[in-house]
């Protein structure tokens, strides 16, 4: 029936645990070896990224914090200009309404010498519009 050779299943044996040796130091301890390198890789890179975001965190604060100091600054500088226009401006409003005033006092005095003059005329000539007024109610 089923014949057992001792010298043959040896010779097998032997067989069978030199090739799991070298399988084991040619085939499982370097790709054991592999893995465990690219699992702590894994783990460094996402130690560095944890930092990177820490540190781009940090960096987004300041950032933030320089743009409110900037706004701050831009809001006063535009306040101080807005000011200064409006005292430039009511300045020359001021001007041009004591200039105005004055040309109004000249044309007011200029104005009552010319209604003075007026009168003394009319006045000269009043007799001369009595007579040629006297003389047409006459002739009617």
């Amino acid at each position: 029936m089923l014949d057992l050779n001792p010298g043959l299943m040896l010779f097998v044996l032997v067989v069978f645990f030199s090739l799991l040796f070298l399988l084991n130091t040619m085939l499982f301890q370097p790709l054991l070896k592999f893995m465990d390198d690219r699992e702590n890789t894994i783990k460094l890179d996402l130690q560095n990224a944890e930092e990177m975001s820490d540190n781009s965190d940090g960096l987004n604060a300041k950032a933030d914090a320089l743009l409110a100091e900037a706004k701050a600054k831009a809001n006063v500088i535009r306040e101080k200009a807005t000011e200064e226009a409006k005292a430039l401006a009511e300045s020359k409003i001021e001007s041009k309404v004591k200039e105005l005033d004055g040309k109004y006092q000249t044309f007011l005095t200029e104005l009552s010498d010319d209604q003075e003059a007026l009168k003394k005329s009319l006045a000269l000539e009043l007799p001369l519009f009595k007579k040629s007024l006297q003389t047409k109610l006459s002739s009617l």
